[in-house]
């Protein structure tokens, strides 16, 4: 209880802090002997993400002038049209190439430093969990559908562990918030992430070269050419390289990314321009690490469960010595012995291709853009961030056609119409190994979904409009997929000698004698048997279909001010798993209502946007592990009921003189499972759960978990984030300075609601400092990050055989020197 208030008043005082800070800033603007006077902005390449404008940095190779009089624009296409990102009326944070190499950002896991609302971490074998605003899903199993769409160069990409390899040479990332249910439609429940990259420059040759090293002997570079074709066309080539010493005692938690893009831009007539792209990416080394929390006992006695922590640092990774010692006395359940140490089988083997077009063709009615695209990857590895080995083969392939028409005004009456095809097929096997217990999995999944959309603005006067827009979802699932279950069962009181099953791709290579399906084997001389569950198959196609639709209003009550209000849905497709008594998960629907403002105030030196929000969730999908209706541990969805989530968000970007900008970003956030409720086999002990559970009355060999009035997973209350960059003029030359910090208060980051999955208020700094000359054609920088070297905890959960907690931790303190040029 001491604690708790503690924690409570430590969040109090924070916020009374950050009410003074920005008092004390309106104090400084005011009081400013600068203010008023004709200013240039610090250099955009150096600037933090929220206050640059839109500008190619040194990713682009060329900048667009800084307005003089303050704050730059940033020209953003989340509406599926070019507009400056302060008339866009819709909740968005953009990140520009700059912040995303000043924070050393390679894939999506990192981003969540930059934007409040978001929070994305590592899930093994290159699979990201992606939650905005307590909305998202633990990805362990590839076969579902994120609930946060990811769109690289406007093509939507249908499998989570698709994401990473596109961080290089960017135009800009653009984070949507809320259902993105009309222009984007599939599978946007939460929001969307677009990935947008540098497009050639025809007729330009240009080009940037960026290398760094720090610690962990951490190796990046990056750059990218683009060359003339004629005054109508170039080729620009660009590419990656990522290389890193594993962040944990036992190696992992690496990275050896290499990945390159080639784009092909033709201005083929005045009207017509066609741009080709293909990239390629390969991700190796030994994957994400993770170390153990504690260990559980349940105490018949007492009643309740005793937890001992494990007195492992988050830099002691499962396969070092100590950590393996930890092992050693867990008990293996069903096994009746302790658990042996885990094999050290731990890699990653993916490769991703892509080949993308887009064509747009001016009309004397609007522009008709057509993008179509096609996706292939492979991923082969072996995780453990679950505290136990699973070994991925998977191959995935889809295409997909996008064609939108952006009419011009009739009369007071714009709009945008399209079409959207999509084909995926999914094939992939698991086979998991927790040594008392292994299951595997083949499953080919095929989708197709089609839509069609609208979106109409009309213009009633210059400053007042209503937005309406629709988009119709049909969206088809074929499954086939069979679970093969091994158990080993003490027979006898304790079963010390009972063999133990390797990490191994097919029974077979068990090296023991196979039950038939439903029966068992005694494993002779030990008092154990060797358990086959039932095959568990589904063949079988679903099909699911939804209106979604989209309500605004927009006022532009200023020059510089906008007012907006908006009520939006959005659906997710449901699917089907090899799961006993989850064989089949619904579709999830999200009503949201925002109402914003976005301002400039004082000849664009100060900048502030305000947004409420308030999303009300029906039959929300939830991915974990979990035991199906036979007591077979699994990973897979449950429908777990209703949520709401609310809140605001403020932000405020002050140029306070001419060579210093400030940046704020605020975010409170209230979520609650309204209904949220599961059921578990009854045996021998209750679940390990912070969560309600009871035995059930109308069934009594199931137990009712009830986790309904907890918050969303990784859904603080408080989020903030403050940012400075200070440049001194060192005659033809410049020096800046920037820093920037996150806080986060409490939240869980794992699916039982225990308390080792409760991470209490964080706070993450980072730090550059840049020497350039006053062009920017080169700059040496030295940065550090995570200065306080905090090493919480980005997931956590329970492994069920040998009751442990298994947790990522975030990346340590790094440093290191970096170095640009460009032409």
């Amino acid at each position: 209880m001491t604690w708790i208030t503690g924690q409570i008043i430590g969040e109090e005082c924070m916020r009374a802090a950050l009410m003074i800070g920005v008092a004390w800033g309106a104090i400084a603007l005011v009081s400013s002997p600068s203010y008023g006077q004709q200013t240039t902005s610090p250099d955009p390449s150096t600037t933090s993400p929220s206050t640059e404008p839109k500008v190619d940095s040194a990713a682009a190779d060329t900048a667009q002038e800084v307005p003089a009089s303050g704050l730059g624009d940033i020209i953003v296409t989340a509406q599926r049209r070019e507009e400056n990102l302060q008339r866009a009326a819709v909740p968005v944070d953009v990140i520009s190439p700059s912040a995303l190499l000043r924070s050393g950002i390679s894939n999506p896991t990192a981003l969540g430093s930059l934007v409040p609302s978001l929070s994305v971490t590592p899930a093994g074998g290159g699979r990201p969990n992606i939650f905005l605003r307590g909305v998202g899903n633990f990805t362990a199993n590839p076969l579902f559908d994120s609930s946060i769409a990811f769109n690289y160069d406007n093509v939507y990409l249908g499998r989570p562990g698709s994401t990473s390899g596109f961080f290089y040479d960017l135009e800009r990332i653009e984070v949507l918030k809320g259902p993105q249910g009309t222009l984007y439609g599939r599978n946007a429940t939460g929001g969307a992430i677009n990935v947008i990259p540098v497009r050639p420059k025809a007729g330009k040759l240009s080009g940037y070269l960026t290398a760094s090293y720090g610690n962990y002997d951490s190796v990046t570079a990056e750059g990218a050419i683009n060359l003339p074709l004629g005054p109508n066309g170039a080729l620009r080539v660009s590419g990656s390289v990522i290389d890193h010493d594993g962040y944990l005692s036992d190696g992992t938690s690496d990275e050896e990314t290499h990945a390159f893009r080639v784009q092909l831009l033709g201005e083929l007539t005045p009207d017509l321009t066609v741009r080709v792209s293909g990239d390629y990416e390969s991700l190796g080394g030994r994957g994400v690490g993770a170390y153990y929390v504690s260990s559980y006992r349940f105490n018949p006695t007492a009643g309740q469960y005793v937890v001992t922590p494990s007195g492992l640092g988050p830099n002691v990774g499962l396969f070092d010595p100590r950590a393996q010692a930890f092992r050693r006395t867990l008990f293996g359940g069903p096994a009746g012995r302790r658990l042996t140490d885990l094999q050290d089988l731990s890699y990653v083997d993916n490769e991703y291709f892509g080949v993308n077009a887009e064509i747009a063709y001016q009309t004397r009615f609007g522009t008709l853009t057509i993008i179509p695209a096609w996706r292939s990857d492979t991923q082969d590895n072996t995780n453990n961030t679950q505290g136990f080995l699973a070994n991925v083969f998977q191959k995935d392939e889809q295409f997909s056609t996008e064609a939108r028409f952006a009419g011009d005004r009739v009369g007071p009456i714009d709009y945008t119409l399209g079409a959207l095809y999509f084909w995926e097929r999914n094939k992939a096997r698991f086979a998991v190994g927790q040594q008392a217990l292994a299951n595997f999995q083949d499953n080919l999944q095929k989708t197709e979904s089609k839509a069609v959309f609208a979106r109409l603005t009309a213009h009633l006067t210059d400053a007042f409009r209503l937005v309406g827009g629709v988009r119709y979802t049909h969206d088809s699932k074929d499954f086939s997929g069979t679970a093969d279950g091994f158990t080993v069962v003490c027979a006898a009181p304790a079963c010390p000698t009972a063999p133990l099953l390797p990490q191994v791709s097919f029974p077979t290579q068990f090296g023991l004698p196979l039950p038939a399906f439903g029966a068992v084997v005694p494993l002779i001389g030990t008092g154990a048997l060797l358990a086959r569950g039932p095959l568990i198959a589904v063949d079988n196609t679903q099909t699911m279909d939804r209106i979604t639709y989209r309500g605004a209003i927009e006022v532009n009550i200023a020059l510089q001010s906008l007012l907006y209000a908006s009520v939006e849905t959005g659906f997710r497709s449901g699917g089907q798993q090899p799961v006993r008594g989850f064989e089949q998960y619904q579709p999830e629907y999200i009503t949201a209502w925002t109402a914003g403002s976005k301002n400039r105030f004082f000849d664009n030196r100060l900048q502030l946007n305000v947004e409420a929000f308030l999303w009300k969730y029906r039959n929300q999908q939830l991915a974990s592990i979990g035991v199906d209706s036979t007591g077979r541990q699994n990973f897979f969805v449950r429908n777990i009921g209703r949520s709401t989530n609310y809140g605001a968000e403020a932000e405020a970007r002050l140029l306070a003189t001419p060579t210093t900008i400030l940046n704020a970003q605020v975010q409170y956030l209230h979520t609650n499972y309204d209904r949220f409720t599961y059921v578990v086999p009854t045996g021998n002990a209750p679940p390990f759960t912070g969560c309600a559970a009871a035995i059930s009355p109308m069934a009594p060999t199931t137990r009712i978990v009830d986790c309904s009035g907890r918050p969303a997973f990784n859904s603080p209350k408080w989020t903030v984030n403050l940012g400075v960059d200070q440049t001194f003029e060192i005659g033809d030359y410049k020096l800046v300075a920037s820093a920037n910090t996150q806080y986060r208060s409490s939240r869980y980051v794992g699916f039982d609601f225990v308390a080792d999955q409760l991470v209490g208020s964080t706070w993450q700094s980072d730090a550059q400092v840049t020497f350039a000359p006053a062009d920017d054609r080169w700059s040496v920088a030295g940065f550090v990050r995570n200065i306080e070297n905090d090493r919480f905890l980005l997931n956590a959960n329970t492994l069920a055989i040998g009751s442990a907690v298994v947790a990522l931790p975030n990346v340590p303190r790094t440093y290191g020197v970096r170095g640009s040029v460009k032409f």
